[in-house]
């Protein structure tokens, strides 16, 4: 077999892992940012002042917010169920540092903490924990799309052949979902009344970047004779493609149909293309082509992966808009977004109920058809991992009251109540001021150019496979070249982001 081949064998005819190992995979992210915040805050409390280096702010992002979750997909897979036990001990142990030092230089009980916490007003024009989400799913597939070329990455990570649920092929749905948080559709004040049609008006300008990559990368992959999974979306489809389309038929849906309503045409465009998949001969076309023995012939043929996937990948992008709404609703006090973490929890709960009675009747999980497990599927794990990285952010607002005056960049701000006429205190106007100020953090540094980011880490990617035997790579030499790979991607929006520079194009 040549390189390439060995290569395409090599992400083939996989079958994905458990969906417990993935939920628990999924606490690492979250465990690692409210490790970063502890640690921060614990430096605060030493030595009267934020970290300030911007070298050690960098080395801290990447070795506390990273390196971990590259370690966890690779070498430290074998023990992925106690990682989270071990982060969770050490974030454990740096919050009773905190609390114990505190409590020697005052004496505020508690339980008076508790209560001025629960009484605490966030900046309600920022939810840090959507934009750690879209970063989070950008940094884990740099990670991965490298990583899985490495034999350190388990194959029940990497995407699943026809049935299965690999932590690449959760990726790709997560991808959809942040995506959709952040559209215009949601962006869009209530207050505001503008033309119908002004969203899909946007889209089509917007989408023109996602198109010139997708020709972009189909051409220089068939011109290198670069290894592709050819049942991922077809002979000359791709992502990027797909990212386009699916935004662009969710506008011309949403201009018609009202779109607090979302959640109904989600619901519909998966009842619907999971039927047809069940009762037509649409299934057996998508996993074996036309003539039944997984033939290539003519556009639709070549691609029928790719475009039949749309309408999954528009269910979830329609739900993600849903989600959006209900996120962006007024919900400014700490109180209010205890409540909300109960209803996060509970919308996943009934997810996952449904999933199983989606996969016992309709149909096991499938990224390949994106049918109605797919869908519920993603969508659960999106919301979970969601709210644990709004109870990170809870969590941290409550260790800054214990240490008055500390800032965790990418966290909520504590403001005044509104209506208030109470004058803040000198830490509580100090707080507001750091946390609002331009931070050095490199989780706002990835949000800033995350299409960059993202195409940054493809071509370092293309540009790795074709440098390296990467099939071989002993664990030592697989691990030195994915943090050089990573840091280098981080160093770059890092530097971007201390000169304030956004690139785009469009």
């Amino acid at each position: 077999m040549s390189q390439k081949q060995l290569k395409e064998a090599f992400i083939s005819n996989l079958n994905g892992t458990s969906l417990l190992e993935i939920s628990v995979g999924l606490s690492l992210a979250p465990l690692c940012l409210l490790c970063r915040g502890l640690l921060l805050i614990l430096h605060y409390l030493h030595y009267g002042k934020p970290l300030s280096s911007r070298t050690h702010s960098l080395l801290l992002d990447f070795l506390v917010l990273v390196s971990p979750l590259l370690l966890s997909c690779t070498v430290l897979s074998p023990i992925i169920f106690i990682m989270p036990v071990i982060l969770a001990a050490f974030c454990a142990a740096i919050f009773s540092k905190i609390y114990s030092q505190r409590k020697q230089e005052t004496r505020e009980p508690l339980g008076q903490i508790v209560k001025e916490f629960q009484q605490t007003y966030l900046d309600p024009d920022y939810i840090p924990a959507i934009t750690v989400f879209r970063v989070y799913v950008n940094v884990l597939t740099a990670i991965s799309i490298l990583a899985v070329d490495f034999p350190q990455y388990p194959r029940r990570y990497a995407k699943a052949e026809t049935y299965g649920t690999g932590v690449m092929d959760l990726g790709v749905g997560a991808f959809i979902f942040g995506n959709a948080l952040v559209c215009p559709e949601v962006r869009q004040k209530p207050c505001v009344t503008q033309p119908k049609f002004s969203n899909l008006a946007r889209q089509f300008f917007s989408i023109w970047p996602l198109i010139s990559l997708g020709i972009g990368r189909l051409l220089s992959v068939k011109s290198v004779e670069y290894h592709e999974h050819t049942s991922e979306y077809g002979v000359h489809w791709n992502f990027f493609f797909t990212l386009a389309f699916v935004r662009l038929a969710a506008s011309l849906l949403l201009a018609v149909f009202p779109k607090n309503k979302a959640w109904i045409l989600a619901l519909t465009v998966a009842v619907l293309y999971q039927l047809i998949l069940n009762t037509t001969s649409l299934k057996a076309f998508l996993l074996h082509g036309s003539s039944g023995r997984d033939s290539r012939a003519g556009f639709l043929d070549a691609n029928r992966e790719g475009l039949l996937s749309l309408f999954g990948y528009l269910a979830i992008y329609l739900a993600s808009v849903q989600v959006g709404l209900w996120l962006l609703k007024c919900r400014s006090s700490v109180r209010g977004w205890l409540g909300a973490l109960w209803v996060l929890a509970r919308a996943v709960v009934v997810l996952l109920l449904f999933l199983h009675v989606s996969q016992a009747h309709a149909d096991p999980v499938s990224r390949r058809m994106a049918n109605l497990s797919f869908c519920l599927w993603v969508i659960a794990h999106c919301l979970m991992l969601f709210t644990l990285f709004v109870a990170t952010d809870l969590t941290l607002v409550f260790t800054k009251l214990l240490v008055k005056g500390s800032s965790v960049p990418c966290c909520w701000s504590v403001v005044m109540p509104p209506n208030s006429n109470k004058k803040p205190r000198p830490e509580a106007m100090r707080v507001g001021r750091e946390e609002k100020g331009p931070h050095l953090c490199l989780i706002s540094a990835i949000n800033k150019n995350q299409l960059l980011f993202f195409l940054l880490a493809n071509v370092m990617t293309g540009a790795v496979n074709i440098l390296v035997d990467t099939i071989h790579s002993k664990a030592a030499f697989a691990l030195c070249i994915l943090h050089l790979y990573m840091f280098f991607n981080c160093l770059i929006m890092y530097i971007l982001h201390s000169k304030n520079i956004v690139v785009k194009f469009w």
